[in-house]
């Protein structure tokens, strides 16, 4: 069995927590600065359980970190993690980019 790097599965954790559109509200939440569980759960559907297990995947991920405050916990954006999923889709990016240039200079000899 092939085992996969640190960093893979530090990236694979990471693109499961962006997975959930309710997560990826969360973490444009407190990008605005630190807000509490209650404050978090608010706009969203879901009891505060469920905004827990939420915040716990974001936790594991490195995504945010909360920080107790007596009985509040206070969540904070750790966008640190961001920079490696960043890092590997800029990849394809470029990728993608590549191809339509190319795909624009066919099209342009086409035409002459």
């Amino acid at each position: 069995m092939v085992e996969q790097q640190s960093d893979e599965l530090d990236l694979d954790v990471v693109f499961q927590a962006l997975a959930h559109p309710i997560r990826r509200d969360i973490l444009e939440q407190v990008a605005d600065g630190p807000e509490t569980v209650s404050e978090l759960a608010e706009p969203h559907d879901v009891s505060l359980a469920a905004v827990s297990k939420h915040l716990h995947v974001l936790e594991d991920a490195g995504l945010v970190d909360i920080e107790k405050d007596g009985r509040v916990r206070r969540c904070h954006l750790d966008a640190a993690p961001l920079s490696a999923a960043f890092g590997w889709l800029t990849r394809y990016r470029v990728f993608w980019e590549d191809r339509f240039d190319a795909l624009a200079d066919h099209l342009e000899q086409e035409d002459q």
